[in-house]
């Protein structure tokens, strides 16, 4: 089954809930973005010492040891787990919008590699395959950046959008 731009035909109460949806989804996104800025500065050194430590580093503003193996799976595991459903819900909404249909697909479907990506790229990492922190960021930026684009693509359709009667 295939949508055709219904989104901005919903109901007015459907529209208020996924917009109240979208906001505080993008509150809690952000907020995670938030914390990772603030545990490895957004550099590649910081995100190697966030989860393999820094101890050998005598000038370290904050001392860091490397995660344990629970506690790299634990974070692995959430976050896949939370970030899918996170990404289906918005792929589900996503696809009642107009947006351009190449565009929405791959909206819909590329955070699920970077998902998979980022966090099994954080364990390589943590596992001893350093270089797979630059595969971490690059993918940790293109699934904000489908976050960002779905999110505003949603926004706009549900606010702005008006279907041009033939």
């Amino acid at each position: 089954m295939e949508f055709h731009g219904l989104i901005h035909q919903f109901p007015k109460e459907i529209k208020i809930v996924i917009l109240a949806f979208i906001i505080v989804l993008s509150i809690g996104f952000y907020g995670g973005l938030s914390f990772v800025r603030n545990t490895t500065s957004m550099s590649s050194a910081g995100v190697e010492s966030h989860y393999l430590g820094n101890e050998e580093d005598e000038d370290a503003e904050i001392m860091k040891f490397k995660k344990s193996e629970s506690e790299i799976l634990t974070i692995v595991h959430n976050h896949i787990l939370s970030l899918s459903v996170i990404f289906f819900l918005l792929a589900l909404i996503l696809s009642t919008t107009s947006i351009n249909k190449k565009f929405k697909y791959f909206l819909m479907i590329e955070p699920f590699f970077s998902v998979v990506l980022t966090f099994g790229g954080i364990y390589l990492l943590w596992s001893g395959v350093t270089w797979f922190k630059y595969i971490v960021i690059l993918s940790g930026v293109l699934m904000t950046f489908s976050f960002i684009a779905a999110t505003l693509s949603i926004i706009y359709q549900l606010l702005f959008y008006k279907k041009v009667k033939n």
